[in-house]
């Protein structure tokens, strides 16, 4: 184990050679896939542009080819010898308390939290390395979707949205995948209330993947070749738990769990699990403090629209290990990866899925 920060050259070519080996993956692969159209409702009350259904076509596709040179899966930078062959699949999932527990979070390879109008929290959940049968309720999209998925590029997945933000991720180069465009594998679930009960089958929103959408997705952070290798593993300090006050009513708890390698997530002091009762938990968790600015729009209750804004840099906060870092970290473009790095360093976080906290700037987090 080599201390990063004391000219461990070898750890770092290791890590660099881990980001271009898994973009070299994602350079030049392709997915037959199956594309078919359904109906969807807006689940919630908000002003939208319904764009024009697909029209239904179905081809016969044979089964995910898998990539045989690949090193490593490359939103998560675990070794395999066998890689799928799609792209990141982006959902959006909602946080409220409503809405838990919800379905197919322990299965996704990073996901993302942002602040939306009210102090709520919602989910980017991204998948590409496991594929749940099912995941939601997914709810709408917020104007800060696109620049935070961007670089991973493939499709978004949403259900309802104002109007002006429809355009966004068609923009930033994302393929979309709506409801209210009358996209296949959104489904409602008896078991839950409207708006909070639309479910998505991501087998059926792979399917749908046209060309351009379909490559292998570029690896979003640096990985270690091992947890030991990890920057905070190696330089950090002991952390037995992480809060992190994401508005005045949401403070999620990382709890670090050494029997089982991973930080435990709870909601507030409520523990977090999906809906299969599986805990929640990460193997890294990063914490990126942010601006947020309010738009123009606001939601049906008169709540203005916040956007996060993750275009630029600023502080931060790596958990890993047990251990945190203290980080800085920037984004220079929309399809630009997060760059996080301490004392000059580009930060290696340890194989495995990462849980991504955009805490306002004006909010703050707290280590044990």
């Amino acid at each position: 184990m080599r201390r990063l920060e004391q000219g461990s050259t070898g750890a770092r070519q290791r890590g660099a050679a881990r980001r271009v080996r898994l973009s070299a993956v994602a350079a030049g692969t392709a997915l037959a896939l199956v594309v078919v159209a359904g109906c969807g409702d807006d689940p919630e009350p908000e002003t939208k542009t319904v764009l024009p259904s697909v029209t239904p076509t179905r081809v016969v596709a044979p089964a995910i080819e898998e990539v045989s040179d690949a090193l490593a899966w490359p939103l998560t930078g675990e070794v395999s010898d066998k890689v799928a062959n799609r792209p990141a699949l982006s959902i959006k999932v909602e946080n409220s308390p409503a809405a838990r527990p919800q379905f197919g979070l322990e299965k996704a390879d990073l996901v993302y939290e942002e602040v939306v109008e009210g102090g709520i929290t919602r989910f980017i959940a991204v998948y590409q390395s496991k594929k749940p049968d099912e995941v939601g309720p997914i709810r709408s999209v917020r104007p800060m979707d696109a620049n935070i998925v961007a670089q991973l590029g493939g499709l978004l997945v949403y259900s309802g949205g104002q109007s002006a933000f429809l355009g966004l991720a068609p923009a930033a180069g994302l393929q979309v995948v709506s409801m209210d465009s009358g996209h296949a594998g959104f489904s409602r679930t008896s078991s839950r209330r409207a708006p909070h009960n639309v479910i998505g089958d991501p087998d059926k929103f792979w399917g749908q993947a046209k060309k351009g959408h379909k490559k292998v997705p570029n690896p979003p952070f640096v990985f270690a070749e091992s947890e030991d290798e990890a920057t905070a593993v190696v330089s950090g300090s002991d952390a037995k738990e992480l809060a992190v006050t994401m508005s005045n009513g949401h403070r999620p708890t990382w709890t670090w769990d050494g029997g089982e390698g991973v930080f435990l997530r709870s909601e507030g002091s409520t523990p977090a699990t999906s809906a299969d009762g599986t805990r929640l938990s990460a193997k890294n968790v990063v914490v990126l403090e942010v601006e947020i600015r309010n738009t123009a729009y606001r939601d049906p209750a008169g709540n203005p629209v916040p956007e996060t804004i993750v275009i630029g840099s600023g502080k931060g906060l790596v958990a890993t290990g047990g251990k945190t870092i203290k980080v800085k970290w920037e984004k220079k473009k929309q399809k630009s990866p997060f760059v996080l790095t301490a004392d000059g360093e580009e930060v290696q976080l340890a194989p495995g899925n990462t849980w991504i906290e955009l805490m306002p700037s004006t909010r703050s987090y707290e280590v044990k």
